[in-house]
């Protein structure tokens, strides 16, 4: 996706430890028509694979997610990562380890939000490592439901996250793949 590219050169900022900061127009202060986009883009990807629910994880996946159910025009499920009194106690449950927070949650979803009917995308900012992929796939499995892709908008291809779900079988499409990020400088796949 060419105007992601563009987007990440322009407004992204390389931080230490390679962190990509893009919280301008993604994941904090988000940039509504490019996300609209983002969307399209996904369904165009997935379209075909009959999908009944789009999975992320609180928080920055939320309106990826929500941007890709308008057309696919099914529900969004988000793994909450703090019990509340309106969570359900039957719950499927994962851990994951914060790549940006450097910190482990308990990820969790009803069960009444997830079966073994569903057909899922499982959506996402970043894949870096893949600890939260790992749980969400986790919790879908846990579920009974099929995963029939898994929808990344930034892909830190110099981390081995992707080569490991792409080795796994799955159907993985990323909107734009960094193979480097030293110096400052982007390079894209």
């Amino acid at each position: 996706m060419d105007k992601l590219k563009q987007m990440i050169i322009e407004k992204g900022e390389v931080r230490e430890g390679n962190v990509l900061k893009v919280d301008n127009f993604l994941n904090h202060q988000i940039d509504t028509e490019f996300l609209y986009e983002v969307g399209e883009e996904f369904y165009r990807l997935f379209k075909e694979q009959e999908i009944t629910k789009i999975l992320t994880i609180e928080v920055s996946g939320i309106a990826i997610a929500l941007m890709a159910s308008l057309f696919f025009k099914v529900p969004v499920v988000f793994a909450k990562k703090t019990e509340s009194l309106n969570l359900d106690k039957d719950i499927y449950k994962s851990k994951v380890f914060s790549y940006s927070k450097r910190k482990e949650y308990n990820i969790m979803i009803s069960k009444r939000y997830l079966s073994k009917d569903d057909k899922v995308l499982i959506v996402d900012d970043f894949l870096a490592v893949g600890n939260a992929m790992t749980g969400l796939i986790d919790v879908t499995r846990q579920g009974g439901a099929e995963i029939k892709g898994i929808g990344i908008v930034i892909e830190k291809g110099f981390q081995p996250g992707g080569k490991l779900l792409r080795s796994q079988g799955f159907n993985l499409k990323s909107l734009a793949i960094i193979d480097d990020m030293s110096n400052g400088k982007i390079k894209f796949r």
